[in-house]
This record gives structure tokens, C-alpha cells and sequence, in this order.
């Protein structure tokens, strides 16, 4: 299979170029990754665990250097800025919001002093009016504000997760993972809340996600990731089109014996 280009429709706000990522000075994790988000877009990475998509969003971040990590290789160029030299803080500031996968919320807090401590770097003015664009959004945090967010539903701290990353108003949101843990129902209700920020607020998002079904309804465009490398990216309509990618991701392999899955591995193709 040959790899296919999305035509770009507007300008990046996000651009890896052939990025290298290596841990403790010896194991590569990924391996001359590229990929764009378009300026207001929507872009998912997919991929199996271990493939190398978590690395890549803690690369944009910043956050590699706390698990003894590194860029090697490559650039990392956000709003036309190379990435490399600055500090995670210095990131958020730029406009760079990552939410990490399991959440991560400060369960001793209450929903609403989480998101009063996300929003250090803002002003009062303007954390008072993105905490209440973040309840117009999630109207369920609103009920649960003064509640431990210890005691929230995984989908309800998911959501909390969110509203933090919202609090810093970001230019970019990228997300880990955001349906790992949940109910098929929530998953729907948050990325389709997600949808609605990137169209009423112009938000850029890239989306880390194993759950392609879900991940390819509400992007335009997705990468697909293995073994650290990027192997295929196409428009989302393309990909769920797609015969391996069917297969393969969206739930329709039916590997019953040895037989089989030497059949898959030699279906592959797109990685030869």
C-alpha cells in the first residue's frame, strides 16, 4: 500500500518534521515521525499501546525530560516557533495544552478549584470567564463543582481534565486517550462535546486514541502510528474506507488461528 498525503487546506499551527525520540541516551521510541494540524483543524494519531503516540504528544509538550527523555532528532514548530529549546511552562504560555491519559485530576480538590489552579498564568478576569465557558460545556461539572473530584465519574473527571486544559485557553488541545476507561456513551457525549469547542471556538486538536471507530467520526484527517514510526495518513473518510485499516482497526479482524494472524502480519503491507 502506498501512503497518501492529505492535501492541506489551511495553515499548520502544529508541524513535526521527522522528529526522533529517545529515552535514558539508548532506546529510540520513535523514529522520524511527521505530522501537521491545520490552524483550527482536527487531527487524530492512532495506534496500538506501545506504538508511540503518547511519546510523540510529551515530545510537543515538553514532558519528556521528566521520564528521562528526548528529542533527537528533527524539528517541532508550532505558530512557525521551534519547540526544542523551550520549557513545558513556556509551551503552555505559547498556547500548547496536553491532557495526559488517566486524567490526573487533583482529587482533594473540588472540580472548581481545579480549574481555578489550572489557570495561574491568566487573570482573574479571565479565569472567571473561562471557567464558566468550561460549565456552559460541561454543565455536569457545574452540578458537581463543589464536590471532591475524587468522588466524580471517570467520564465526569475526564471532562474536568478537559476543562482544565481549557482553562490556560489554548490554541492547541491535545488529548491522550480521552475515551480510555469510559462507556461507549461517554465517549460519545465527550468527543462530541470536543467537536463543539473546535467549531465554536476555532480550537485546534490532536487526538491520541486506540478507539479508531470513535476517533475517525469527528476528525478530518488521521495518522496512523507503529512501532514508532508513521505508516499511513489519509483524510479520516479515507482511512475508515480503507480495507486494512477495517480490518485491522476498526474491529473487523477475525484472526481464529495461527493461520490467521500470519495471514494479517503479511497484510501489512504499508509496512514494507
Amino acid at each position: 500500500m502506498t501512503e497518501t498525503s492529505p492535501k492541506p487546506t489551511k495553515s499548520a499551527v502544529l508541524s513535526l518534521n521527522n522528529i526522533e525520540v529517545v529515552y535514558d541516551h539508548v532506546s529510540l521510541a520513535i523514529k522520524g515521525v511527521s505530522l501537521e494540524v491545520p490552524d483550527g483543524g482536527m487531527v487524530a494519531l492512532l495506534g496500538a499501546n506501545g506504538a508511540g503516540k503518547s511519546t510523540a504528544l510529551k515530545a510537543i509538550s515538553g514532558l519528556l525530560v521528566a521520564e528521562r527523555g528526548e528529542v533527537r532528532r528533527g524539528e517541532i514548530q508550532f505558530l512557525d516557533r521551534n519547540l526544542r529549546s523551550l520549557s513545558p511552562q513556556k509551551r503552555v504560555e505559547l498556547g500548547i495544552a496536553h491532557v495526559l491519559e488517566g486524567r490526573r485530576v487533583f482529587e482533594h480538590l473540588t472540580p472548581d478549584e481545579n480549574l481555578i489552579a489550572a489557570s495561574a498564568i491568566r487573570s482573574r478576569h479571565d479565569m472567571i470567564r473561562n471557567k464558566d465557558k468550561v460549565y456552559t460545556y460541561f454543565p455536569r461539572l457545574y452540578e458537581r463543582r463543589f464536590s471532591a473530584a475524587g468522588y466524580l465519574s471517570g467520564g465526569e473527571q475526564q471532562m474536568l481534565a478537559i476543562g482544565r486544559a481549557l482553562m490556560t485557553q489554548p490554541k492547541l488541545l491535545m488529548l491522550d486517550e480521552p475515551s480510555l476507561g469510559l462507556a461507549p456513551f461517554l465517549v460519545a457525549e465527550i468527543f462530541q462535546i470536543i467537536s463543539q469547542i473546535n467549531r465554536e471556538e476555532g480550537l485546534s486538536v490532536l487526538l491520541v486514541e486506540q478507539n479508531a471507530i470513535a476517533a475517525l467520526e469527528i476528525v478530518s484527517h488521521g495518522y496512523l502510528i507503529e512501532s514508532g514510526r508513521i505508516v499511513m495518513h489519509d483524510t479520516a473518510q479515507a482511512l475508515k474506507s480503507n480495507p486494512d485499516i477495517q480490518e485491522f482497526y476498526l474491529g473487523g479482524a477475525q484472526a481464529k488461528n495461527f493461520h490467521d494472524i500470519k495471514h494479517y502480519r503479511r497484510r501489512k503491507r504499508w509496512l514494507t
